[in-house]
């Protein structure tokens, strides 16, 4: 019989780790948990299976560092990355490198879950995925110019005082479109707009430094 899939779950701040520990053992999930990126890289070659969750930020190995080395070993595992407050543009770039989501804190413990199942049903649901981005690309299609100026601002990571400057308008004008954005793209969080853009590959052109 298969093994159970094994999450790894990776971040120097103890209480944040042994909660995500306690939970997903809670939801029957085996788990196993890693105080460094530099403790995690050790035993990674040999990981065949699983889902990866790991803080962006960390001391000497960052998140991102585990995702470039997930990448060079070509190894077929999900990564969900896990970003504080004001790290949107580096949860931009984990996704670029290959996160298959990220969530912000504090998360809801049954988003958490669902993220989990999800990066570990990825390669079962193709075809599911692809009924999805041609759902994602209906919705992108019904955004006027502006509200797609402002969803591309928002992925890049960009507040609203700066998408305003760029295009132009005030902040409070770029508030209105970004709910009319979050409103025709069915999207709960900003982390879910970052997916759905990443899903419809317009992530990579909406990501330019800003001026």
């Amino acid at each position: 019989m298969p093994h159970e899939p094994i999450i790894y779950v990776i971040d120097d701040d103890d209480a944040v780790r042994q909660s995500l520990e306690f939970l997903l053992k809670t939801a029957g999930i085996e788990v196993r948990g890693f105080e460094s990126g530099k403790a995690f890289l050790e035993i990674l070659p040999r990981i065949q299976s699983g889902c990866i969750i790991t803080d962006v930020r960390m001391p000497e190995v960052t998140g991102i560092d585990l995702l470039r080395r997930v990448k060079e070993l070509k190894l077929d595992i999900p990564v969900i990355v896990i970003t504080g407050h004001g790290d949107i543009s580096l949860a931009v770039d984990a996704m670029k490198i290959g996160a298959v989501d990220f969530l912000e804190k504090p998360f809801d413990d049954d988003l958490l879950i669902a993220a989990v199942r999800s990066a570990l049903s990825f390669d079962a649901d193709a075809a599911k995925r692809k009924a999805e981005t041609a759902e994602i690309h209906d919705k992108l299609a019904a955004l006027s110019n502006r509200e797609r100026q402002v969803l591309e601002g928002l992925v890049a990571g960009n507040p609203n005082k700066v998408i305003a400057f760029d295009l132009g308008i005030s902040p409070r004008t770029v508030e209105i479109y970004r709910a009319n954005v979050m409103t025709k793209m069915s999207a709960n969080s900003l982390s879910d707009l970052v997916r759905m853009a990443m899903t419809a590959g317009i992530l990579d052109n909406s990501t330019k430094p800003s001026r």
